[in-house]
C-alpha cells in the first residue's frame, strides 16, 4: 500500500502522544537536561487548530508511521527574514525508519512554507544524532550555528 501523508486530526492524538513518548526516550540519552518521568514537548492539539502551524502524519494501511509540524514564529529584527517556520516533532517509529517516511513530511512541511510565503527554514538535532544531521542534510539542511550549553553547578569557585 501506498502511504498517505496528511493533516493530522484530534482523533491521531492518541497515536501521536505515543510517538512524543518515543522521542522524549530517543533524546534523553542525548540530553541529560530533560526531566525524568512524564514530558510533553508539544501542545500538539494547538497545531492541529492554529492558522501559524501545521501538523502532518504519513498513514500507510491505516496506521501512522510519521509526523512533523511546522510553526510560523517571529524571528529577530536584524535578520533579513521578518519570519521563519520551525520543523520540529520529526518521529518515525524505529520499525518504520529508513523507507522515507520523514523526507514526506518534510516535503509537506515545505509546501506549507512555501504557501505561507515564508523560505527561512530552521530546525534544532542533537549534534550526537548523526543518523538525523544526515537525513536532514540529505533533505537539503545546513549545519548553521552550534548551540551550546554548560551546567556550572559542580565548577568550583
Amino acid at each position: 500500500m501506498k502511504p498517505i501523508v496528511r493533516l493530522a486530526t484530534k482523533n491521531d492524538l492518541p497515536v501521536l502522544d505515543a510517538f512524543m513518548d518515543g522521542l522524549v526516550d530517543a533524546e534523553r540519552p542525548m540530553d541529560v537536561t530533560i526531566k525524568d518521568g512524564k514530558v510533553m514537548y508539544y501542545d500538539l492539539e494547538s497545531f492541529i487548530s492554529s492558522d501559524d502551524a501545521v501538523l502532518y502524519v504519513v498513514e500507510l494501511d491505516k496506521e501512522l508511521v510519521a509526523s512533523g509540524y511546522a510553526k510560523i514564529k517571529p524571528d529577530r529584527s536584524y535578520l533579513k527574514h521578518d519570519n521563519q517556520v520551525y520543523l520540529g516533532f520529526m518521529y518515525v517509529p524505529e520499525k518504520h525508519r529508513g523507507k522515507g517516511y520523514n523526507k514526506l513530511i518534510i516535503d509537506a512541511l515545505l509546501s506549507w512554507s512555501k504557501a505561507k510565503n515564508i523560505n527561512e527554514i530552521r530546525l534544532d538535532v542533537y549534534d550526537s544524532n548523526p543518523s538525523a544531521i544526515r537525513a536532514y542534510e540529505k533533505a537539503g539542511f545546513e549545519k548553521h550555528m552550534i548551540h551550546m550549553r554548560m551546567d556550572i553547578k559542580d565548577l568550583e569557585t
